[in-house]
């Protein structure tokens, strides 16, 4: 496709709350090297699809609001979604922190929206691929599956489109194997690209049926349902259990223990019901991390796995 192509939309949008791009798009982006997500200073280039088909998207900050920019068939569909991308759905003010350094972050966080992509399956296929992995590990076997089983996104931009669920379905196994995935992750990701119909149609469900629709897929438990709701559905609430250093994270930070179980981080932040996961990203801007007393997790060799 021509690179050159004129954009299909192209428009200005005002939204009566701040915004920063950085904070509210980053869980879009898995690692530096995303081909499918893009940030330049102030701007955010992402290729997606839509129910219309595939598009590119950038979004920058202009004098009287937010320029849309798009290409591609879903191009209209894409931009129409910008506004609860960017947050229009988010009520961060719900959120009572008392004195101290996490009300700090909140002042200073002031423009972190909790957006939502309407795109199941774009966040749930880059969340079962960091299932049980470092963050090395899963942003570079996300790379290589958008490299080699993805397309180029229209218009320019020079991103690719993660593959569409049909062609992951019919894929066998061992087809993820050369791209460092396992056995037990590839299947998982087959076994929600054939259910992805389903899945998509999470978006219009209840928080609590979303969640549950998500956990109906073999292989995706508590973790990869709150770390794909928290994108697709904009979701304040989910918290990630099952993470191996959230727990601790959030024990040191609420209640200055240096360890903790799920169960103990759950009991922390029933106070802030509702806004949990809005709490645990303050804490993860604020930079607090619990003290390490043991060596770091190594990144392991597929034949490990």
């Amino acid at each position: 496709m021509d690179v050159h192509q004129s954009p299909v939309v192209d428009r200005m949008i005002q939204l009566d709350f701040e915004v920063d791009l950085v904070l509210t798009l980053g869980p879009l982006r898995h690692g530096p090297s995303d081909p499918t997500v893009r940030f330049e200073g102030g701007t955010v280039w992402r290729a997606t699809r839509t129910p219309d088909g595939p598009a590119t998207m950038r979004v920058a900050r202009g004098r009287d609001g937010w320029r849309v920019t798009a290409w591609g068939p879903g191009a209209v569909a894409a931009a129409a979604g910008v506004p609860r991308l960017l947050g229009l759905e988010d009520r961060p003010e719900q959120l009572e922190m008392p004195a101290g350094r996490l009300r700090d972050v909140v002042a200073r966080a002031r423009g972190l929206r909790f957006g939502r992509s309407d795109a199941v399956m774009e966040a749930m296929v880059p969340a079962i691929v960091g299932q049980k992995v470092t963050s090395t590990e899963a942003q570079r076997a996300y790379r290589r599956l958008v490299d080699r089983f993805g397309e180029p996104a229209p218009g320019p931009g020079g991103l690719r489109l993660a593959p569409e669920a049909s062609q992951i379905a019919s894929l066998p196994y061992y087809a993820f194997h050369p791209l460092g995935l396992e056995q037990r992750r590839a299947v998982t990701l087959i076994r929600a690209a054939e259910r992805a119909a389903q899945l998509e149609a999470a978006s219009e469900m209840t928080p609590v049926a979303a969640l549950a629709r998500l956990r109906s897929v073999p292989g995706v438990g508590a973790w990869t349902a709150a770390e794909t709701a928290r994108t697709a559905f904009g979701d304040p609430d989910v918290v990630s259990l099952g993470d191996f250093h959230i727990p601790n994270m959030v024990c040191w930070a609420l209640a200055g223990e240096p360890r903790g179980d799920d169960d103990r981080m759950l009991e922390l932040l029933e106070p802030y019901l509702g806004q949990r996961g809005r709490v645990v990203r303050l804490i993860e801007l604020a930079g607090i991390t619990a003290p390490k007393y043991g060596p770091r997790s190594a990144v392991r060799a597929i034949e490990d796995l």
